[in-house]
């Protein structure tokens, strides 16, 4: 019995020491990043003018050595501590490791699913009531987005004027800092306040989709700068093109006629409403190209945060607040690394001093961002992916009308008809879906019978 303690404390004391050694690898990782994030920078500013219609690759280059600061130094941690299983000692420091890698503070995670103890009430809520949740959910989802396309448009385009001083707001980063924030804290209150299952998922498979998800959001904001808000919204809409070609060319997937069908339509909607309002948009070929780039890096950061999360919902089933908590406590620690180096903050809060309006604007737009997300659980939760997308694809054609009778966006008849082809595109492509699913189901009764 004396060998066996003598043993174990041998293993503590070696596991201590490897924990030690392992903080002093983790800290000079993140200093040899930190420095040349500084060398890398130095070099970009001295090759690309930062004033300049190119300088948003300043900015992301900026941003991405931003998160690397963080990310890197939590690779290493994380490799030495499966490596040398640091995760199971005992202390605070530890636990916290623990959670980074399995997802709870528990050496042994209870198999019990809390959601199966409590009965579901949907079965006999009323037809009133279903009507009453369904009303909430819609109206919630188009007053939040609707209201955070407004703002969201306003804060990257409009000019804030304080006496004679007249400028605009251009840190996309700290936009994104602040919804991610305000998310977290609405989706850890949500957590706290109501029962979940048990949380499985290590915390650090979030930071992948987490810098994907803040990456396409800084896309998307810098995009405002070179294009319209309706043309922002079209592309969205037309995620399922990229979608579909890489499907076809990676994985060899056979999509049936309706999905080509609709592709095309959409395709042929978005050069219509492009076409049609070609003079709404001032600038250069440069500022073409540039706004571009950006919405087509924000379909390819989205389309990878959505098929990660969809792993992580297979494999680790957690609930979708908790995704939702996971993701935005992740890019919560990356945003800060980023706007800290860049001096993101200070620029932002002395902005925010000398235009006290641009305070609600950023405080409404991550609250309506946030309260957004929650519409969004509740909706598929209770009502299925399939009534959510109807209600989300009428919110947009909602924010284009928005858009263009607040802040004057000019539309042709020919960038009319090709909102309405897009759609128009988009219901048929749903429509079609609806009723192929349909007779799956059908055909898969006959067979059991």
């Amino acid at each position: 019995m004396i060998l066996t303690t003598l043993k174990k404390k041998k293993e503590t004391t070696s596991w201590t020491s490897q924990g030690r050694g392992g903080s002093a690898l983790v800290v000079t990782t993140g200093i040899a990043t930190w420095v040349v994030s500084l060398i890398i920078s130095n070099a970009a500013k001295a090759i690309i003018d930062e004033n300049g219609e190119t300088a948003w690759i300043l900015r992301f280059i900026f941003t991405i050595l931003g998160y690397a600061t963080v990310f890197l130094p939590c690779y290493v941690l994380i490799h030495l501590s499966q490596r040398h299983n640091l995760h199971t000692l005992g202390g605070c420091q530890w636990r916290l490791l623990r959670l980074i890698l399995t997802g709870t503070t528990s050496e042994v995670v209870a198999e019990t699913d809390i959601s199966s103890a409590r009965p579901s009430n949907t079965n006999v809520q009323s037809l009133y009531q279903k009507a009453l949740s369904l009303f909430y959910c819609c109206a919630g989802l188009q007053v939040s987005y609707l209201l955070w396309g407004i703002l969201q448009e306003k804060i990257m385009t409009r000019e804030y004027i304080d006496g004679d001083k007249i400028e605009r707001f251009t840190d996309s980063q700290f936009l994104v800092f602040v919804n991610r924030i305000l998310a977290f804290l609405f989706s850890g209150i949500y957590l706290l306040l109501t029962h979940q299952n048990v949380h499985r998922t290590p915390l650090y498979k979030y930071s992948f989709c987490s810098v994907s998800n803040t990456l396409s959001s800084w896309c998307q904001y810098e995009a405002l700068k070179f294009v319209s808000f309706p043309t922002q919204v079209l592309a969205k809409s037309a995620k399922v093109i990229p979608v579909m070609l890489m499907g076809k060319l990676v994985s060899r997937t056979q999509y049936k006629n309706y999905e080509y069908t609709t592709a095309v339509l959409i395709s042929v909607g978005m050069t219509a409403f492009l076409l049609g309002s070609s003079g709404d948009k001032k600038g250069n070929n440069v500022t073409t190209v540039s706004g571009a780039v950006l919405l087509c890096g924000y379909l390819i950061f989205d389309s990878f945060t959505a098929n990660w999360q969809s792993a992580l919902f297979k494999e680790h089933k957690p609930s979708s607040v908790q995704m939702m908590c996971g993701v935005n406590l992740m890019s919560c620690l990356f945003t800060s690394a980023s706007l800290i180096q860049q001096g993101g903050f200070f620029y932002s809060l002395s902005f925010a001093a000398r235009h006290p309006i641009f305070i609600m604007d950023c405080l409404l737009t991550a609250i309506s961002s946030a309260s957004g997300q929650l519409f969004i659980f509740a909706t598929i939760s209770k009502f299925g992916p399939v009534v959510f997308t109807i209600i989300m694809t009428v919110r947009q054609g909602l924010s284009i009308l928005l858009s263009c009778l607040l802040y004057q966006h000019h539309l042709s008849s020919l960038g009319i008809l090709g909102v309405f082809i897009v759609f128009l595109a988009i219901f048929l492509r749903m429509y079609y879906a609806q009723q192929h699913r349909k007779r799956k189901r059908e055909r898969e009764d006959t067979i059991c019978y």
